[in-house]
Formats: structure tokens, C-alpha cells, sequence
């Protein structure tokens, strides 16, 4: 059976005299389906209602018109949330054109932008590299010439002294993936979360993973969005997922609450929950309670949980806690500013650390942090033939 071939569709402004962008791309990538070429937004809503596509290819030009290009941003996931953009423009950039780029990218519309076609088509031939063609083909595999062995000692002193102290998570990404490459997607969008392909030992996996350089790695509204939407992408595409957690909790506030942050952090506990793929889970330093459970736990269906020794999981941090278990004592106390901090010391050598829920079995192994690829790679090895199927349903009912 023939595979079913990756839709697109171009969008190019009308005043350009170019080479055509569709003639480049059938001509660059023969596997795609370019179902038309629109230049003006009414054409292009005509396109879409003679085929849903997999992908909206705008082609705005040197500095060409923003409106179209900005209005078909805004709106097309309103109604057709499951459609990829990719924007690429030319070398001389209109200032306002590239304001309006960035802050398409920040609603969270846009996955990647690139300033040459050249630049956009390598971009999506590199994507498709990482995805298969259909759910019942495996993650693609290229050869991998990067040691499985590999040890980084930068690991080792990655994380700082001060767990308040943040460290940048993209730093421990290149470190462990295949020689280094890793192809993020919707980088403007929610920085708190990172999100993007790998490979691990020439498999192609996806990786999700708090970043500590960015309101410390906190979930918020946006972030459980990107998240859950890029989680459950994989899972449809049958590639693993691989975990790097460090998240203290979720953002409070009442701007998150009138934003129902907990209904969007429900969508990351069921994309996770529902996912069927092999899971490999690290925590790396914070997993605090209900972000834990929603950052693939053992207890939300994880295959293999790793912990670095100085994860820390819990209900809540020790200064935290200890205000809520001795605010009364405290008080009565003639020094409650050393007691306390006598309480937090001893909170923290009882749970802040990886120990006590290696215990319980909520993590298979505490590891060296330098070793971390090794056991990831032999991690997914040991995961190659999982098979779980979900219980027979219509569908599910992720709370949207």
C-alpha cells in the first residue's frame, strides 16, 4: 500500500517575482503533496476547504506583505488547531515584518522560522527526517557514529549549590543526544518548557523538558499546552519520548488560575497518561508536587524513571513545607527564624533527595549524572518491543 504522502500548502505574496516556492519544493522534497498555491487569504481559506494539509508554508518574501501572512497566523488554529506553520522569508527583513514573526511565534502558532527558502525547505527536510510516514511504521534510525558510551563530566557539576540557582537545560540536552544535534520546535513559545527531536544511538525520540533558565522551569498554562500538543504528536507517530525534569511546581497566581491552569496542566497528565510509546524519564533536580505527576512519573504509566542524586522529590520544597507543618510551633518559639531553619535542614536530609522515593519505587535507579546517555540509550533498547494497547473506546475525553 502506497504511504500517504505529507500535505502542503504555499502561501506567497502576489507582488514577488520569484522562482516559484511550489516549483522548489515538489522539486526538493518529491514525498510532499503540495495541494495548491494560494496569494491572497481568500485563496488560501479556498485550499483548505478542498483539503485539510499537514502543513501551511508561508513564503512571505523580501520584506513583502505581513498582512496576509500575520492574519492566516492568528486565525488558522482557530480552526484547524492540528495544522503546522513554517514561515521563511528573505534576506532583508522588514523590521515590523519580523516583530510580527516573533510574535506569531510567542502565541505559540508557528513551530520554526527561516529567512531563506533554502534555509525553510532544509529545515523541513531535517524535520521529516525525525518522523515517520504514517502510526504503523517505526521512528526512523540512521547510523550513529557518536559513542553509546560516552561519558560527560560536565554533568557532574551542571547543577548548582544553591537549588535557587538556574542552570541552562539546553546544555545538558547537547550533551547527551547524538553528536549534539537537536531540532527544537516552537523555541519563542512558553521557554519554560523545551520541546524538540533527538536521537539517542541513531533512534529518533522526542524530548520534553523544563528549563530552569526561565521562570525556573515553573509549568504554566502555555507551557502544559505546548507540552501535551508535542507529547501526544509522538505518541501518534509512534517515537519515544525521553523526560528531563526539573520543574518546582506550577506558576501560581490569579492570572493562571482565571486561565485555567490546572485544566491545562490535566492535558499534559493525559497526553502522558494516554501515551503508549516508550517513556524514559530523568530528574534532574526539582519534581515537587502535582508538576511531578504530570512530568511522565512512575506512577502515570513511565517505563524507566532515573534520578540524578540530587533530585529532590516531593510534595513541596523545604522552606515551603516546613511553613506549613511549623507555622504554629514557630511562633511560640524565641528564635523562629532558626527553628525553622532547623526543620528545613531536616526535611531536606529526609526528602530532598532521590533516596526515599527510590524507596517506594516511584524511580528505577538513581544515576550518575555524567552516564546519563549510556543508560538512556539502554534504556530505549530494553523498550524496543513494548507493546500496550489503550482499553477499546470511541476516544478518550482529554479535558480540552
Amino acid at each position: 500500500m502506497e504511504a500517504k504522502k505529507f500535505k502542503v500548502i504555499i502561501v506567497e505574496d502576489v507582488k514577488l517575482e520569484l522562482k516559484g516556492t511550489e516549483e522548489i519544493f515538489r522539486h526538493e522534497i518529491p514525498d510532499a503533496e503540495v495541494i495548491g498555491t494560494a496569494m491572497t487569504e481568500q485563496e488560501f481559506w479556498s485550499l483548505m476547504e478542498t483539503g485539510v494539509p499537514d502543513l501551511v508554508l508561508l513564503d512571505l518574501g523580501l520584506g513583502g506583505s505581513t498582512t496576509i501572512g500575520v492574519d492566516i497566523c492568528r486565525n488558522i488554529f482557530k480552526r484547524y488547531p492540528d495544522v503546522h506553520v513554517l514561515i521563511f522569508t528573505g534576506e532583508i527583513l522588514n523590521e515590523k515584518l519580523w516583530v510580527d514573526v516573533l510574535e506569531a511565534g510567542a502565541d505559540g502558532i508557528i513551530l520554526k522560522t527561516a529567512k531563506t527558502e533554502e534555509e525553510g525547505l532544509a529545515m523541513i527536510r531535517k524535520l521529516l527526517s525525525y518522523i515517520p510516514q504514517n502510526n504503523l511504521e517505526e521512528a526512523p534510525y540512521v547510523d550513529c557514529t557518536d559513542p553509546i558510551d560516552r561519558l560527560e563530566d560536565s554533568l557532574n557539576e551542571i547543577i548548582p549549590d544553591s537549588p535557587n540557582k538556574p542552570y541552562d537545560m539546553y546544555e545538558v540536552i547537547s550533551a547527551i543526544v547524538d553528536n549534539g544535534e537537536f531540532l527544537e520546535v516552537q523555541p519563542h513559545y512558553a521557554k519554560n518548557i523545551i520541546i524538540g527531536f533527538a536521537r539517542f544511538n541513531g533512534q529518533s525520540v522526542g524530548i520534553v523538558a523544563n528549563q530552569p533558565k526561565y521562570l525556573a522551569g515553573v509549568l504554566d498554562s502555555n507551557a502544559s499546552r505546548k507540552g501535551a500538543r508535542f507529547v501526544r504528536f509522538c505518541d501518534a507517530f509512534n517515537i519515544p519520548l525521553v523526560s528531563l525534569v526539573d520543574v518546582p511546581g506550577f506558576l501560581p497566581g490569579t492570572g493562571q488560575e482565571y486561565n485555567g491552569v490546572i485544566l491545562h496542566g490535566a492535558k499534559l497528565l493525559y497526553a502522558y497518561g494516554e501515551a503508549t510509546v516508550p517513556k524514559v524519564t530523568i530528574t534532574l533536580r526539582k519534581s515537587y508536587g502535582g508538576s511531578h505527576i504530570v512530568m511522565s512519573c512512575k506512577q502515570l504509566r513511565g517505563d524507566m524513571n532515573y534520578a540524578w542524586p540530587t533530585a529532590e522529590i516531593a510534595v513541596m520544597g523545604g522552606a515551603g513545607a516546613v511553613e506549613v507543618l511549623y507555622a504554629r510551633e514557630a511562633k511560640e518559639q524565641e528564635n523562629p527564624a532558626a527553628f525553622l531553619a532547623e526543620k528545613e535542614a531536616e526535611y531536606t536530609k529526609l526528602f530532598a533527595n532521590p533516596y526515599n522515593a527510590a524507596k517506594y519505587g516511584y524511580i528505577d535507579d538513581v544515576i550518575e549524572p555524567r552516564n546519563t546517555r549510556f543508560r538512556i540509550i539502554r534504556a530505549l533498547q530494553q523498550l524496543q518491543t513494548k507493546k500496550l494497547t489503550n482499553p477499546a473506546k470511541k476516544h478518550g475525553n482529554i479535558p480540552l
